[in-house]
């Protein structure tokens, strides 16, 4: 049963904790609100400001799960105060998996810092949890897949339009790196895990995965330099720094340029159109 005075008193004290610079929020002149207001964490949580506002005045239908995760993720909060919030939503937690959605708070605080740069927080099954504004230009928006079209992994091989974002001559590579990572997952995580379920989709679906499946390669790493087929700035050589998260599994993926290099320049370019396009 949800506690409605229990859940207002404490997402408005967590609201009240967290400062806009905690969050990537400007702080802006005239703030009198102390931490954040409730249309700030309505936007960081994807839900109207009516209806988290309704929530922290005790009115309004109970929050189903995936609205109290968003708010948990959007308030920054840890794993036991992400289960304390569906208790008093009047929801069972989730179960902590290693290879669970919710991104760590500290995971969050450097992804936050990084509006100007491509970034992504992803899972072991390369499944986007967090996208920057600009790591959204680059590839598009990967948050948007549902079900197994949730991995990268399983989009190589089963949708066209994945393998465009590469020159044709990597192709190759990719195809071996995305099968080997997943037979590296499911035989961390088991027989009866989702990596395992990924690969059992895939044999079934896929020619080229089911080769690749029948080599049986392991630790086939991304090469230092990614390059991308830009529909708007052209070829873009970027290398990939990866800042890992042991407990979540989850891994925080920042693409940068050398300076003065054409990929530098590129990615100026499509910072300027994303700012010029999102204004």
């Amino acid at each position: 049963m949800i506690d409605r005075a229990g859940l207002a008193d404490f997402l408005r004290r967590r609201r009240e904790a967290l400062q806009p610079e905690d969050v990537g929020l400007p702080r802006g002149a005239r703030r009198r609100t102390p931490g954040l207001r409730r249309e700030e964490v309505a936007a960081l949580s994807h839900m109207s400001t009516d209806f988290y506002s309704r929530i922290e005045r005790e009115r309004g239908p109970q929050p189903s799960e995936q609205m109290v995760a968003s708010i948990a993720q959007g308030l920054h909060l840890s794993l036991d105060e992400r289960d304390h919030l569906f208790r008093l939503a009047g929801h069972h937690p989730p179960t902590r998996e290693a290879a669970g959605d919710h991104v760590a708070p500290g995971m969050l605080r450097i992804f936050d810092r990084l509006a100007d740069t491509p970034a992504e927080v992803v899972t072991e099954l390369g499944e986007t949890l967090r996208q920057t504004p600009l790591g959204v230009a680059l590839v598009g928006d990967n948050r948007r897949f549902v079900g197994p079209a949730r991995s990268i992994g399983y989009r190589w091989f089963t949708d066209p339009a994945a393998r465009r974002l590469h020159p044709p001559e990597d192709h190759e590579h990719y195809s071996r790196m995305y099968a080997s990572g997943l037979r590296g997952v499911l035989a961390v995580r088991g027989p009866d895990s989702r990596a395992a379920h990924l690969a059992e989709l895939l044999l079934e679906q896929s020619e080229e995965f089911r080769t690749r499946w029948a080599a049986h390669e392991v630790g086939i790493r991304p090469r230092e330099v990614k390059r991308y087929l830009h529909p708007s700035v052209g070829l873009l050589e970027l290398s990939c720094q990866v800042v890992q998260d042991p407990f979540q599994s989850h891994s925080l993926l920042v693409y940068t340029a050398t300076p003065g290099s054409a990929s530098h320049e590129g990615l100026q370019l499509l910072a300027a159109t994303d700012v010029a396009v999102t204004a």
